[in-house]
């Protein structure tokens, strides 16, 4: 794929220039110090899931497993755009070259497009867990959770190698500096020369097929579930339902309220373009720095996992 986009005799220019935050150029380096910050975040408090679930036998189910592959691809995500970041900002290292550039595209929407999806696998766990109890252990295996978990990364994987070929295809004959700090489609496209209908298009039915499918399915299932609680005679039973689901709605409801405003702010770029340039990066770095906190938080098997790992078990039982 990017020695294809390497060779492509349509690029006129060797490297692309990404500017930062557009509009606060001359102080945007004091963002170095939060954005470092929450990108350690994110991958100690992913990093301590994967090590939690691992070493603690109770943690071996498949709502736990899918828990890990959504920590290992928030850890993707942020990666994936993090460090060229933080290179902006404290090295003035702008420059990428085409071939980075574009494999950033594809991993930002493939990564994207896996968190999503991971989402909806979660969804449908909790969607048997509480709407067919008897049946979850027969339904909800590890062979599901492998499944699940495999279609996730062909789509995604698949449906989004013609982001940046299509990309590669533009004439670009002027401009080579990003008004942003990272190589997203349509900023990268923008600088074409040549009609980029088609860029659009396949930006808009990609968006549909693998998060806005999954945004509707979701939502969908998350109705079944308040239904059938609300079904339930005992506010015993009712409470105790809706709090193995809470954590897992909190994320889905902030990850998809992010998608919206940062879908809004995209078309409010043009007066103030900061904020959507702000809301694209951070849209990548807090969901996997806080998902952890709220699975924490929550999940009270998880956060005993937690305190085992870090030895805070043992300390607070002598005391």
């Amino acid at each position: 794929l990017y020695t294809h986009i390497y060779n492509s005799s349509s690029f006129q220019v060797s490297e692309f220039i990404l500017m930062g935050f557009p509009g606060i150029h001359e102080w945007q380096n004091w963002l170095f110090l939060p954005l470092a910050l929450l990108y350690i975040l994110a991958l100690g408090a992913n990093i301590l899931i994967l090590i939690t679930i691992q070493h603690e036998p109770s943690l071996h189910q498949p709502l736990y497993w899918l828990l890990g592959i959504l920590a290992i691809v928030d850890i993707g995500l942020a990666t994936t755009i993090m460090p060229k970041i933080l290179a902006i900002l404290w090295f003035e290292a702008k420059a990428i070259s085409l071939p980075e550039c574009f494999a950033q595209i594809y991993a930002i929407h493939s990564f994207m497009g896996m968190e999503s999806g991971i989402f909806l696998c979660m969804a449908v766990d909790r969607y048997v867990a509480i709407c067919y109890p008897l049946r979850y252990p027969s339904i909800v295996t590890e062979a599901f959770v492998i499944k699940a978990t495999l279609s996730m990364v062909l789509r995604n994987g698949l449906l989004t190698i013609p982001v940046p070929v299509l990309a590669s295809q533009r004439h670009y004959c002027s401009r080579n500096e990003i008004d942003h700090c990272l190589c997203s489609n349509l900023g990268v496209t923008s600088l074409a020369c040549d009609d980029i209908t088609i860029n659009k298009f396949y930006q808009l039915a990609l968006a549909w097929v693998m998060v806005g499918s999954d945004m509707g399915l979701v939502f969908a299932s998350y109705a079944l579930i308040i239904r059938s609680v609300l079904r339930l005679n005992s506010a015993e039973a009712t409470s105790k339902a809706l709090s193995t689901c809470s954590s897992h709605l909190i994320l889905i409801l902030f990850f998809y309220t992010a998608v919206i405003v940062v879908s809004v702010t995209q078309l409010a770029g043009r007066k103030l373009p900061v904020i959507p340039a702000l809301f694209n990066v951070l849209h990548s770095v807090m969901p996997p720095a806080f998902n952890p906190m709220v699975y924490a938080l929550r999940t009270q098997e998880l956060r005993a996992g937690f305190q085992k790992v870090l030895g805070l078990g043992d300390n607070m039982s002598r005391k």
